[in-house]
Formats: C-alpha cells, structure tokens, sequence
C-alpha cells in the first residue's frame, strides 16, 4: 500500500469511501457514480487497504463502518455531512439535499446512527463486495478496492 498520510489524500483528490458489503452503502455509490457526470469523485471501499488505512488515521471504527467518508475540497465529512456534501457538488436538483447539513446535530446525529446500526438489517448485506467492471474499476483510488 502506498504510504500516505490522510492529509495528503485530501489535498490530491475528491473521494468517497464506503462500506462495500452494506446495500445501502454501495447504492450510495452506485447513485454517485450514475450522476457524477463530471467524475469529480474516486472511490474506494471501507474493507480495501486504503479504507482501512484511512478509518485508522480518522480513529474510526475498522470493521463494523459507522460511516461512509466523502472528502470533498479537501475537507473530510463523515455521517449525514457527508451525504450533504456529496449531493452539494452534483448538477440538477441534488444539491437541495445538501440542507440536511443545517440540522442541528441533536437531530442528525442520532437520526443517522439509528439508520446506521440498522442498514443490514433494513437493507440488507452482500455476501461480498462488488466486482466493478473496467471502466468503473478506473474511477478506484489505488488500492481502494
């Protein structure tokens, strides 16, 4: 794995790292992928090197993922943050989505670790991660999956 500090990550490029095995996770990435037209975003999963290695510096949870991270401008957001930062840089009516960062974290915080603890069972759990085809393979960050 190539050696790296999170800071340097940040700084080189717009990511999202999600849990790979979580249905509800990798539809997150799916969408992303689908409406990140310009393809501003890399990825990686949770369960690859590079996850893992960025859960560690950020001192987050290595196994059980309490959220996907999007970096965005060089800023790290975890939770519904990062959802709002996501949906903020797409085209169209996405970014509406963004007010979510605006709640006040009494209410986002404990409204996304309940839908968190729960997304396999809600959800549902792949067996594995996926196997993304060449040219989605190419929007991985090395080794991101």
């Amino acid at each position: 794995m190539p050696n790296f500090a999170v800071s340097e990550l940040v700084d080189a490029q717009d990511a999202i790292v999600f849990d790979g095995e979580c249905v509800l996770c990798s539809g997150f990435f799916q969408f992303m992928t689908m409406r990140d037209k310009a393809q501003r975003f890399k990825f990686a999963t949770a369960q690859s090197p590079l996850g893992q290695r960025l859960y560690q510096e950020l001192g987050l949870p290595m196994q059980d993922f309490e959220t996907n991270l999007v970096i965005v401008n060089g800023n790290v957001h975890q939770r519904l943050d990062a959802f709002a930062a996501a949906m903020g840089t797409l085209p169209g009516i996405w970014p509406i989505l963004s007010f979510c960062r605006f709640l006040p974290s009494w209410i986002k915080d404990p409204l996304y670790h309940a839908i968190a603890r729960n997304r396999y069972k809600i959800f549902g759990r792949n067996p594995t991660c996926m196997i993304p085809d060449a040219a989605l393979r190419s929007r991985f960050l090395p080794e991101g999956f």
